[in-house]
C-alpha cells in the first residue's frame, strides 16, 4: 500500500525515499544537533539560557523517533491488526526528552554529544516544559498507560486535546494559591506534528431534519449547525528499546474560517474575529471552571469535541484501509473511555452510524455496544458527571434525540427483567428527573459499552455493591476490575538512577520490561555490601530533593530526617487536613517539651486546588499558615520543618517519589478509587501510612502487614457510626486532640488574619463530615508512632524499604495492559520489521 500518497498510487512509495538509518552514537546526534541548532533555528552561538538548544536536541532525538513511528505504522497499515483507541480528556505527560532518550538506548549518547560542547544533558532538559495536558493521577495514569502500550507493542492510540493552555501553574502568595496560565506551548513543541490533511469537522447547536429515503427509511439531517475544525497533532510515545512508536493524537480547535473580511473591513474588529476566537476556546483550557454557565458549556463542548474528532478519525481511517462498508469494524477496534468524560461517544458513535454511514439502529446499536469499553476512576457521586437536558439540547440537539432512543429501549429491557419495579427504572434511567431534568453521563457508559471496570480491587467491588449496582444486576458479566500500575521506566529506572543502578548490579536489569523480576532483591535483603548502597542511593535522593525544595521555597531540610511527603490534588477526601492536624499535634509537643524523643521529620505537601474548589483552597492557606508557624519557632530547630511545594507537577514528582521515607496515603476508605502515587513511592523503596482504601489494600497485601502502617475506619466501620457520628464528642475526649483544636481555635497559626481559617477548622468538627476527620484522628497518631519507632531503628527502616520495592512487581502498568488486553481489547502486539 502506498504510504506517502492516499489518492494516487503512482507518485511512489516510502521505501524509495528511505535512506539508512540515522547513527546513535555521539558523533551523529552532536551533528544533527549542530544542524538543527545553527540551519533551522538559526543559532550561532551556544546558549543554555534559551530553548534552542534544547529544541535542537529533541528534534535530533525525534528524527530518530520518526524512523521507528513510520515502521511501527507500514506494519500497521499492512497487517490491520485489531486496534484500541483510548479517549481521555487528560494525558499528564511531563517533559518528554530524557525519556525518549532513555526508550532509545541513547542517554550516554547525548550526555558526550551535550559535553563535547561543554553543556551537561540535565541543563538541557531544564529548558523543556513539562506538557501539562492533565490535572492529576487519571492524567498521569493515562500517560504511564501509553508507554506500556508502546513497550508490549500494543496498537494503541492515544486521543486527547491539545490545550493551549494546560494545568495553571501555581503561585502562593501570603499562603494563598494563585493560578497563573501555563503558557506551555510558547516556545513551541518539537515533538509533535501537525496533520492539517486530516482535520474533522464538528458541529455544534442546530436543528433536525426528519426525512425519508429512497428506501423508505427514516432518517436525520442536523442541520443550521455552527461548526469547528479539529485539527491533529501527533506526538510519538516510544516503546522501551523495541522499535515500536506509538501514536498520541491530540485535537486543536480552529474556526472553519478565520474571519469575516467585511466585518473587519467594516471597522467592527471584535465581531470579525468572534467566531474564531469561540471556536479556540474549545481547545483553551484544561478544565475551565463550571461554577459559571458559561465554564459549564464549555466543558461538555470539550468533551463532544474530543469524542467526534477522534471518531470520525477512526472510521474515515477504516474506510481508507478497508472499503466503504463497515463489515468487520467492530471485530478490528476498541473504543477505552478514560473515565466518564467521553462517555458522550456512545452517542456520537451511534450519531455517526445512523446519520452518516447508513446503519439501521440495530446495526449501529449492535457496533457500539461490541467496540465501547469504560473504565471509572471515581466512587464520589457528585464526580459523575451529569449535563442539563436543556443544554444538551441547545448544543447537541441530535445526540440528545440518540440518548433518549438508547433510554427507552434500555428501560423496556429493565422493566422485562423485573415488571413493574418502577423505583427500579427512575434509579437507572439515562435521565434524572430530581429537580431539573440531567443526562446521567456514567450510566450512558455503562448502557452502551461491553465491559465496566474499576481501577483496584475494592473500588471494582464497591462500584458493583454500591454505585452500580443496579447495572451490575443486570449485568454481571460486564463488571471487572483492572488495578492500576505506573510505569517503572519513568517512575523508576529514568528519574531514579542511583537506585537503579543498585538494582540492576543485584538482579540485572530484566526488571525494566519484567518487574516482577523485582522479588529477586529479597535474597540481597540481608546482604551489608547491598543495604549499604541502598541507604547511599537513598540518601542522594533525598539530598536532591532537599536542594530543589530549598531552591522553590528558601525552607532548608536536613537529609537525615524522616521525609514524610503527601504530594497529590488537595481535595478534601485525600485529608491533606488529617496530615496539617498531626503537624500541629508534633508542633504541641515540641512547645510543651514533649518532643525530645521525636523523630525529627520533614512533612512535605504539594499539590493543586481546582480553581473553584473553595475548601480546598482554604485548606491550602492552611497548611502555609501552619508551615510558617513551624518553620520560624527556635523550638522546632533540627525537630521540624514543614514545606509546601509549589506548582507540583511530574517533574516536580520525578525528584519527590525517589526521596520519600513515608509516602502518606490517607483517604477516607472508600473514597479513593486506586492511587498511583502510592505505587511510585513504594517501587522507589517508601514505606507507606495509610487506611484501607483504593490500592493501598493490594499494596499492603503485597508488601505484608509488617512493611504497612495501618489505621483509620473501613468503609463497614464507617457505615455503622455514621449515623451517630459526633466529632465534637471524639475531640473532647481526646486530650491531644483537643491541644491542637485550641491552638486552632485561639488563632495560633493566623494571629495577623483574624478569622481566615474558621472555615476549615469546623469543617471537621461538623457531624455531617463525610470524609470523618476525627474519627481517624487518633489512629493516625498512633500509626505515625509506629513509624518513628521503625525509622529510629534503622536497620529495620532499610529491611522495610528494600522489601517494599521488591513487592511492587504487580503495579506496573505493563501488567495493567496485559489484563486489560487479555480481557478487553484483545491485541495481537505489533512488530515492526
Amino acid at each position: 500500500m502506498n504510504v506517502l500518497n492516499e489518492t494516487d498510487p503512482e507518485l511512489g512509495s516510502l521505501e524509495l525515499l528511505q535512506k539508512s538509518r540515522l547513527g546513535m552514537d555521539a558523533d551523529a546526534l552532536l551533528s544533527d544537533l549542530s544542524h538543527y541548532y545553527t540551519r533551522m533555528l538559526g543559532r550561532r552561538t551556544l546558549r543554555t539560557d534559551t530553548p534552542f538548544l534544547y529544541q535542537a536536541l529533541a528534534h535530533a532525538v525525534r528524527d530518530r523517533l520518526m524512523e521507528r513511528w513510520n515502521d511501527t505504522n507500514i506494519v500497521l497499515d499492512r497487517d490491520t491488526p485489531r486496534r484500541a483507541c483510548y479517549l481521555s480528556m487528560e494525558f499528564l505527560m511531563g517533559r518528554l526528552l530524557h525519556n525518549a532518550l532513555f526508550s532509545l538506548g541513547a542517554v550516554d549518547a547525548s550526555s558526550e554529544a551535550l559535553q563535547a560542547l561543554g553543556v551537561e544533558l540535565a541543563q538541557v532538559e531544564e529548558l523543556g516544559h513539562d506538557a501539562g495536558l492533565g490535572n492529576g493521577g487519571l492524567g498521569r495514569l493515562a500517560a504511564c498507560f501509553l508507554d506500556s502500550c508502546a513497550t508490549l507493542g500494543l496498537p494503541v492510540v492515544g486521543y486527547g486535546l491539545r490545550y493551549h493552555y494546560g494545568m495553571f501553574r501555581q503561585r502562593i502568595r501570603q499562603g494563598y494559591q494563585v493560578e497563573e496560565p501555563d503558557p506551555w506551548l510558547r516556545e513551541g513543541f518539537p515533538w509533535e506534528i501537525e496533520r492539517i490533511e486530516l482535520a474533522r469537522t464538528i458541529r455544534f447547536g442546530g436543528r433536525t431534519l426528519t426525512y425519508r429515503d429512497r428506501d423508505g427509511s427514516l432518517r436525520h439531517d442536523w442541520t443550521d449547525t455552527r461548526d469547528v475544525l479539529a485539527v491533529p497533532y501527533d506526538v510519538p510515545i516510544p516503546g522501551y528499546r523495541n522499535g515500536v512508536v506509538n501514536t498520541l493524537r491530540l485535537w486543536s480547535a480552529e474556526a472553519t474560517d478565520e474571519f469575516d473580511l467585511e466585518e473587519f473591513n467594516a471597522g467592527s474588529y471584535t465581531e470579525a474575529v468572534e467566531s474564531k476566537t469561540a471556536a479556540e476556546n474549545i481547545s483553551m483550557v484544561l478544565y475551565p471552571n463550571t461554577a459559571t454557565e458559561s465554564g459549564h458549556e464549555l466543558r461538555l463542548r470539550q468533551q463532544y469535541f474530543l469524542a467526534s474528532a477522534s471518531l470520525q478519525d477512526v472510521l474515515a481511517d477504516w474506510h481508507r484501509r478497508e472499503g466503504p462498508g463497515l463489515e468487520g469494524f467492530a471485530e478490528k477496534n476498541c473504543f477505552q473511555l478514560n473515565d466518564t468524560h467521553p462517555a458522550v461517544a456512545v452517542a456520537e458513535l451511534m450519531r455517526l452510524l445512523l446519520d452518516e454511514h447508513g446503519q439501521g439502529w440495530d446495526e449501529a446499536w449492535a457496533i457500539t455496544r461490541a467496540t465501547m469499553a469504560y473504565t471509572n476512576h471515581t466512587l464520589l457521586p457528585e464526580a459523575l458527571e451529569t449535563w442539563p437536558v436543556s443544554m444538551f439540547e441547545r448544543l447537541l440537539p441530535r445526540l440528545l434525540e440518540i440518548i433518549y432512543e438508547i433510554n427507552a429501549r434500555f428501560l423496556e429491557e429493565v422493566s422485562i427483567r423485573w415488571p413493574g419495579d418502577n423505583e427500579r427504572l427512575a434509579r437507572m434511567s439515562l435521565i434524572g428527573e430530581e429537580g431539573e431534568r440531567r443526562v446521567r453521563m456514567a450510566f450512558l457508559a455503562i448502557v452502551g459499552s461491553f465491559s465496566v471496570n474499576g481501577v483496584a480491587e475494592l473500588h471494582s467491588r464497591l462500584l458493583r455493591e454500591g454505585l452500580f449496582r443496579d447495572f451490575a444486576e443486570l449485568w454481571p458479566e460486564k463488571f471487572n476490575n483492572k488495578t492500576n500500575g505506573v510505569t517503572q521506566r519513568r517512575w523508576l529506572a529514568a528519574c531514579n538512577p542511583d537506585l537503579s543502578a543498585v538494582i540492576t548490579d543485584a538482579i540485572g536489569d530484566g526488571w525494566i520490561t519484567d518487574l516482577d523480576q523485582l522479588e529477586g532483591l529479597r535474597e540481597h535483603v540481608d546482604a551489608p555490601k547491598f543495604r549499604s548502597a541502598w541507604n547511599a542511593a537513598q540518601l542522594a535522593s533525598k539530598q536532591r530533593l532537599a536542594a530543589l525544595v530549598q531552591a522553590r521555597t528558601e525552607v532548608e531540610l536536613d537529609p537525615a530526617m524522616l521525609f514524610d511527603v503527601q504530594v497529590k490534588r488537595i481535595h478534601e477526601y485525600k485529608r491533606q487536613l488529617l496530615n496539617v492536624l498531626h503537624a500541629v499535634h508534633l508542633y504541641d509537643r515540641i512547645r510543651r517539651g514533649d518532643g525530645d524523643d521525636l523523630v525529627p521529620r520533614a512533612i512535605i505537601i504539594g499539590g493543586k486546588a481546582a480553581p473553584g474548589y473553595a475548601m480546598a483552597k482554604a485548606i491550602i492557606k492552611l497548611i502555609n499558615n501552619v508551615a510558617r508557624v513551624i518553620n520560624r519557632d527556635p523550638a522546632t530547630e533540627g525537630k521540624l520543618r514543614m514545606v509546601f511545594y509549589p506548582d507540583y507537577n511530574v517533574s516536580a514528582m520525578e525528584v519527590i517519589c525517589t526521596a520519600a521515607d513515608l509516602s502518606e496515603q490517607i483517604s477516607t476508605a472508600g473514597k479513593e478509587a486506586s492511587g498511583t502515587g502510592n505505587m511510585k513511592f513504594m517501587m522507589n523503596g517508601a514505606v507507606t501510612i495509610g487506611t484501607l482504601d483504593g490500592a493501598n489494600v493490594e499494596i499492603r497485601e503485597a508488601v505484608g502487614a509488617e512493611n504497612f502502617f495501618l489505621f483509620g475506619h473501613t468503609v463497614e466501620e464507617i457505615a455503622e457510626i455514621r449515623p451517630h457520628y459526633d466529632p465534637r464528642a471524639i475531640i473532647a475526649g481526646d486530650e491531644d486532640f483537643r491541644r491542637v483544636v485550641d491552638l486552632l481555635e485561639c488563632g495560633h497559626f493566623s494571629r495577623l488574619e483574624p478569622g481566615v481559617l474558621d472555615g476549615v477548622i469546623e469543617s471537621f468538627q461538623h457531624p455531617s463530615d463525610p470524609w470523618m476527620t476525627a474519627a481517624d484522628f487518633r489512629g493516625f497518631l498512633d500509626a505515625q508512632r509506629k513509624a518513628e519507632e521503625a525509622f529510629r531503628d534503622t536497620e529495620r527502616w532499610t529491611t522495610m524499604s528494600i522489601l517494599n520495592t521488591a513487592a511492587s512487581g504487580r503495579f506496573s502498568t505493563d501488567r495493567t495492559m496485559r489484563d486489560y488486553n487479555d480481557d478487553i481489547w484483545r491485541l495481537e502486539p505489533v512488530r515492526p520489521d
